[in-house]
């Protein structure tokens, strides 16, 4: 989930994107807000009618004719990343689930477009980081979050479809968690935990959520005992060593190259992740505690990552990171709603709906419809790059929201 420089097989470089954060942004510590909103947003939106029209922005402008997607409309056009075509069909699941069936024909050809990412050559599989935007050229490393989100985005568009597609996404689903556990990506150093990628530069707490995620899933749906005992192995180490018990919430990762520096920056996607994870871990196992965990980092993240004055979240705990963005930012209000599904409390259901009225007021343009990579609170400072992963993100969130219109 962030910008690195993959080194191609034929020594052509090319720019690929990880769900992690971007290698521009150089997070401090401290900051953050304290203030929760008091009150929902003093009027009403219409969170599908906006949900259809980030769709139709991604349709005319990022779409292929190979149902892939553009990374962007600026520098990288002509380039197509893998976990923005998965957040996608994740946008494209959470569009279907609010009424609109006309993204399953978008979702189901996309998911046969990934199979151009998928590593052929190895019998352990796993998908690269990228391809063209015909399907072909994939090479490089291979990402735990990537890998780890997809199987999570193809539960999902298995609860949302039927037929041989059903079936199909359910075993893209447990061929992505397979890889994970077969990938050589965990071992001893710190004590367990999952590398970020086949490179080993580091040991985040969102690759690692993101899979104890999968795996708590994959154990629900199927009660196969291995994907359980990896749920547990992963959960145990996740609290063990990225756990900031001051705090409430989780740090951003541990150094490689076995130096074991921990980064106790905690960012909004880390803790919403985590906060997910908790609850799928919950119902996986059956242990209510987990809901009281998840409900326990919700609360953090609302007294320490929450801007009260523009009431959103924000990027991260570095005062001087003012800036925020569709994805990473808008995960917040996906672990709200998490949480609402789980409790009922309608404060959760405010911070949500408050968070997408941030990002538009901050990122969007609204003669295009697009949201901007990144950009100030009040909407300053915007950067020029119009992401596929925002769009799908923001479409995402909205179509989620769209469903409590009333609450």
């Amino acid at each position: 989930m962030r910008r690195l420089i993959l080194v191609l097989c034929a020594a052509i470089s090319i720019l690929a994107v990880s769900c992690g954060k971007d290698k521009d942004i150089n997070p401090g510590t401290g900051g953050g807000g304290t203030k929760p909103p008091v009150d929902p947003p003093a009027t009403s939106t219409d969170y599908l009618a906006l949900a259809k029209e980030t769709r139709n922005f991604s349709n005319n402008n990022l779409l292929t004719s190979s149902f892939s997607y553009r990374a962007n409309t600026t520098t990288h056009a002509n380039n197509c990343y893998e976990w923005y075509n998965v957040s996608q069909i994740y946008a494209d699941a959470a569009l279907i689930t609010a009424g609109d069936a006309s993204a399953a024909a978008y979702m189901n050809r996309t998911f046969q477009f990934m199979e151009g990412f998928w590593d052929k050559s190895d019998a352990r599989g796993g998908y690269f980081a990228s391809v063209n935007l015909n399907g072909t050229g994939a090479a490089g490393d291979k990402f735990v979050d990537d890998n780890g989100l997809t199987g999570m985005v193809y539960l999902e568009a298995y609860e949302v479809t039927g037929g041989a597609d059903k079936a199909a996404y359910l075993a893209k689903a447990r061929a992505c968690a397979d890889w994970l556990i077969n990938s050589g990506l965990w071992d001893n150093t710190y004590g367990g935990g999952f590398w970020w990628n086949t490179s080993k530069p580091d040991k985040p707490t969102q690759s690692n959520g993101v899979a104890m995620q999968l795996f708590a899933k994959l154990y629900t749906l199927t009660g196969e005992t291995i994907y359980r005992d990896w749920a547990v192995k992963v959960n145990d180490w996740l609290r063990a060593n990225m756990f900031d018990s001051a705090s409430g919430l989780y740090i951003w990762k541990i150094d490689g190259g076995g130096a074991g520096t921990k980064h106790y920056e905690k960012f909004t996607y880390d803790n919403a992740i985590m906060l997910e994870a908790d609850i799928l871990f919950g119902e996986a196992l059956k242990d209510p505690s987990y809901l009281a965990k998840a409900q326990a980092i919700g609360n953090a993240m609302n007294a320490v990552l929450w801007n009260a004055q523009y009431k959103g979240y924000i990027f991260n705990t570095d005062p001087t990171q003012t800036r925020v963005n569709p994805a990473w930012c808008g995960w917040g209000t996906q672990g709200m709603i998490r949480l609402y599904e789980q409790d009922k409390n309608e404060k959760w259901l405010t911070y949500a709906r408050n968070n997408i009225d941030a990002l538009n007021k901050a990122n969007r343009n609204a003669d295009t419809k697009a949201y901007y990579y990144f950009a100030g609170f009040a909407g300053n400072d915007r950067s020029p790059e119009i992401e596929g992963v925002d769009q799908a993100w923001m479409q995402r969130i909205q179509a989620m929201m769209s469903k409590y219109d009333n609450k």
